[in-house]
């Protein structure tokens, strides 16, 4: 059978920046998990999304990584939004539903640019192991920010927020994988997400993975929600209220994550937005 697909970057509004995503809008039917993991191997990029259904008012789909199936992740959510309504399969303004459950999104097709809102925050204990974190980023502890905790924050998956404490030790920071599964796993923290802030609302990130699948992500708004929380809760770099985020320039694939946090009562309200540009399509040739 064939299945199409395309190739999206996320979080750009260049071509060949920000993320790459491989996006099939419209997945056979009977296409078996197994085949899903196929194919997002073959395509080696850090998530392949395959579209189960669309309608006007909402879509379903699938997130595998080399690696695994993911239940939520931010560049594929809004790289498949922006795909899926400029071939007018789903509205500008819909909701994705995937094992995490719904996101609300919505796509200005005249911009090129995509945004989604993400789960109220949960807050995690602070990790105060500053020695296993510098060993993942191949710094000293000095290189963390002397007075700003390290936190775990969820708005749908839950990295760990480690402050810099300048931007010049976030640039040379490097990612050790075995150093990275340690501190991953004693923070209980999905990835590890450095940042120092370079004024108000711009800020400089990046992202180290455990896993050797992903390893260093150019742009990642599941990350990116979390650090908005951080930072909007702690009254930094002017939140609440606007900020980008620039990461991915130490991998090559420049990449501009937009933040909007706002009150909601006790809790906060967390969107993520960002350019998408369809860069090219072709189709699988998959045995039955």
């Amino acid at each position: 059978m064939d299945v199409a697909f395309r190739l999206v970057d996320a979080f750009t509004e260049t071509p060949f920046q920000g993320n790459r995503l491989c996006v099939v809008p419209e997945t056979p039917d009977g296409f078996s998990t197994e085949q899903m993991k196929m194919l997002a191997l073959e395509t080696n990029f850090s998530e392949t999304t395959f579209v189960t259904e669309s309608r006007p008012d909402g879509y379903r789909m699938r997130i595998f990584t080399p690696d695994a199936e993911l239940p939520f992740a931010g560049h594929p959510t809004i790289g498949t939004a922006y795909t899926l309504a400029s071939e007018g399969r789903t509205s500008p303004k819909t909701v994705q539903t995937t094992a995490l459950g719904d996101v609300p999104v919505e796509v200005d097709l005249e911009k090129g640019f995509a945004w989604m809102t993400q789960q109220r925050p949960v807050f995690g204990s602070e990790f105060g192991d500053r020695r296993v974190v510098a060993d993942a980023a191949g710094l000293e502890p000095d290189d963390l920010h002397p007075e700003l905790p390290m936190q775990v924050i969820s708005t749908g998956l839950g990295p760990l927020i480690v402050p810099m404490r300048d931007e010049e030790a976030l640039r040379r920071a490097e990612r050790y994988e075995p150093a990275c599964r340690r501190a991953t796993a004693a923070s209980g923290g999905e990835c590890l997400y450095l940042f120092a802030v370079r004024g108000d609302g711009d800020v400089l990130a990046r992202m180290f993975d455990a896993s050797l699948g992903v390893g260093e992500d150019p742009a990642t708004g599941s990350a990116a929600g979390p650090l908005g929380v951080y930072l909007a809760s702690r009254r930094l770099a002017g939140m609440p209220g606007e900020a980008v985020v620039a990461q991915g320039e130490m991998v090559g694939r420049p990449s501009f994550l937009h933040l909007d946090v706002t009150p909601a009562g006790e809790s906060w309200n967390v969107r993520v937005g960002g350019g998408v540009r369809i860069v090219g399509e072709g189709v699988f040739r998959v045995s039955d």
